[in-house]
């Protein structure tokens, strides 16, 4: 008996820590909110053809199957309009963070500010002018994703581009949405993701003509929707926009050629 409660009283420690800790992270995320900037802010964003964009970064997180505390953090910038990668940089990270849904930037974006900083220190002129992100930005249960904390952090304009949707205000995966996405014809046909509070939170983008699923934008920072949706558009050859894809691409070989020299 005492063994059990002793059990017990551990398990509601632990529950009152990550109630804490859930607590001190929204409040983090509201601080943070403050800082944030939902129109365009760069010149290059608002020319039909992005004059002036010459770099643009993809970054992503790809974890080993054994063990979800060990992950490559994955960075390229990639030229632009050619989309030709000039910058890579893939490395191990360790994750202390549980994943906690809707706190997802509390586990990856640390590491992913620090491959940010270490290009910065190493080859300035190499710094992407937008960020894109493998999850949302303003479509979010709190309007604080991962693409607005990290666009925050870096002070990058930044863009989230997810593969599925976060439903969220009243935008659900339901019949209506699936038939706005048979509506979807051809590369750059969209529809915005108005929520039940009026506030348009995000697109559903049809990325290339052979896909049937769209990808799901919503705004990071420093950038408007509109663009965000051009822009992204610009970027696919395939489904997944290629600044993402090739970080993703470039961490999962990195994750095999380690595993393969028993790194």
């Amino acid at each position: 008996i005492a063994e059990a409660e002793a059990e017990q009283r551990e398990q509601e420690k632990h529950g009152a820590n990550q109630s804490e800790t859930l607590l001190r992270w929204e409040r983090e995320q509201m601080l943070l909110r403050e800082n944030l900037i939902t129109c365009n802010t760069e010149a290059w964003q608002s020319h039909p053809d992005f004059l002036g964009l010459q770099r643009i970064g993809g970054v992503d997180l790809s974890y080993i199957k054994e063990d979800d505390t060990v992950a490559c953090a994955s960075l390229v910038v990639l030229s632009y309009p050619e989309l030709k990668v000039i910058y890579e940089d893939c490395h191990l990270v360790t994750i202390n963070v549980p994943y906690v849904a809707g706190y997802l930037a509390f586990r990856e974006v640390p590491v992913l500010v620090d491959a940010v900083q270490k290009l910065l220190e190493k080859d300035p002129c190499l710094m992407p002018q937008v960020l894109f992100v493998d999850g949302n930005g303003i479509l979010h249960h709190r309007g604080f994703g991962v693409a607005c904390h990290l666009g925050i952090l870096t002070d990058l304009p930044c863009i989230g581009v997810a593969k599925n949707l976060l439903q969220v205000d009243g935008i659900e995966n339901n019949d209506d949405h699936k038939e706005q996405i048979r509506e979807l014809q051809s590369g750059g046909d969209f529809f915005n993701l108005t929520g039940s509070s009026g506030a348009i939170l995000g697109a559903a983008l049809k990325s290339c003509s052979k896909s049937s699923k769209p990808v799901y934008i919503s705004v990071g920072h420093k950038i408007s929707l509109e663009t965000a949706v051009r822009l992204v558009h610009s970027c696919c050859q395939y489904r997944v926009p290629e600044p993402t894809r090739q970080a993703d691409i470039r961490s999962r070989e990195f994750l095999c050629k380690n595993r393969s020299q028993n790194i």
